[in-house]
């Protein structure tokens, strides 16, 4: 993992939430970063994890009692604040959230922050009707006037046994949080819509036409896209890939569904058309089962064209400043695609050779082509990570020129 908060000083505070034991694995993910990390415990937070553990893995005394700095040797409040470049609260409990917004000082994590100089990044986490309680809600609009940083809560099931927002960030924003702190990131400001994945359209209630799309190379496109600053929503159909923390996902099954939910999520600045979508879809529906019967001589299906969901977005009235395609093909790669170009009015079109789909479908590698109006790139056979790290490249050197 590559250190890219070597020799930054953090201070994590962990106060009293079934989340704290989160923690330990966020200060695991500091470290492999390079960070150096202090942590205070609060009395709350020691009901879910103790002292020992969190030091076993930051290298440092935890501190928890303010009374207990008894001498110059010790850390105090204000010096633990002084020697920071960014203070964590995660998990940041209700009561801890309440202190802050009304400058409380009654142990040594709210003193610590009362005392702080250096920027303030919390996680909340708590019952979701402790969420949705009026007064949490004003503290909570207090501390981002204050200028902290909020990272959540998130929608979820809880410990409790309820379901609400509540539910702390999972660690990987939380990590995307920390490091947009310290870094520019080059797309952080602009909004991306992205699609991804197959369409499904439903012939009877148990089959339907489809194609093999996995899903991965929009998804390592939406997970690109998120590192480099930009709010995301991806826009996918059916897929086996696991839910990607802190991107907002709608799923569908339908082209007409995910037409509808393009539309929905526009105006935005960059438009990636990945997803593979079935160019048509049974002229009517069959509420039950079709039957094969004995004599059938084989069942025919009539199809009406689908909505052709990139060019609706590169006219629509409110068309993102970017709007990049995929091309599947299986034959004359280079020509279909830039028809495709001048007939959907894209801007780019990323290519690629199906016609051995052992080699493209599920794969974690792809060969893709970038076609503009003016040239032709070859990137090569590499992971689709790679394709995704050499979009947001091309997209943010693209972004500078305009």
């Amino acid at each position: 993992m590559e250190q890219t908060l070597k020799n930054k000083n953090i201070l994590l505070i962990i106060s009293g939430s079934i989340a704290a034991y989160k923690s330990l694995d966020l200060i695991r993910l500091l470290r492999k970063k390079g960070a150096h990390i202090r942590c205070i415990l609060t009395k709350g937070g020691e009901q879910f994890v103790t002292p020992l553990s969190i030091s076993a893995l930051s290298e440092e005394k935890t501190y928890t009692n303010l009374w207990s700095l008894k001498d110059k040797t010790e850390m105090g409040h204000i010096q633990l604040s002084r020697e920071a470049d960014l203070i964590i609260i995660s998990p940041a409990s209700a009561d801890l959230l309440a202190k802050m917004a009304c400058g409380l000082a009654n142990d040594l994590a709210s003193t610590t922050l009362l005392a702080a100089n250096k920027p303030i990044l919390f996680a909340p986490a708590m019952n979701h009707h402790m969420w949705n309680n009026p007064a949490t809600q004003e503290n909570i609009r207090k501390l981002n006037k204050f200028g902290h940083i909020q990272i959540g809560p998130n929608k979820g099931d809880m410990a409790c046994g309820e379901t609400g927002i509540g539910r702390m960030a999972e660690l990987e924003e939380i990590m995307n949080a920390i490091e947009s702190f310290f870094f520019e990131r080059p797309l952080k400001g602009y909004k991306t819509l992205i699609t991804s994945g197959p369409t499904f359209e439903p012939i009877d209630p148990v089959r339907f036409i489809g194609n093999r799309s996995s899903g991965k190379q929009g998804y390592a496109i939406a997970k690109a896209l998120a590192s480099a600053g930009s709010e995301v929503t991806l826009i996918t159909g059916p897929t086996s890939l696991k839910k990607l923390n802190g991107i907002k996902t709608i799923h569908i099954e339908t082209a007409k569904e995910m037409l509808e939910a393009c539309e929905n999520e526009l105006p935005a600045d960059i438009a990636i058309c990945a997803a593979a979508v079935c160019d048509w879809t049974p002229k009517t529906f069959e509420d039950h089962k079709i039957k094969k019967r004995k004599n059938d001589k084989g069942l025919q299906i009539q199809l009406t064209e689908n909505p052709d969901i990139l060019k609706t977005i590169a006219t629509h009235k409110h068309r993102p400043n970017l709007v990049i395609g995929f091309a599947a093909e299986t034959n004359d790669l280079i020509p279909n695609a830039q028809e495709k170009l001048t007939n959907k009015n894209c801007d780019w079109i990323l290519t690629n050779d199906v016609s051995n789909d052992e080699n493209v479908f599920g794969s974690d590698e792809n060969h893709v082509y970038l076609i503009t109006k003016s040239s032709v790139k070859d990137w090569g056979r590499s992971s689709k990570s790679d394709v995704a790290n050499k979009l947001i490249n091309k997209i943010s050197e693209h972004l500078k020129k305009s």
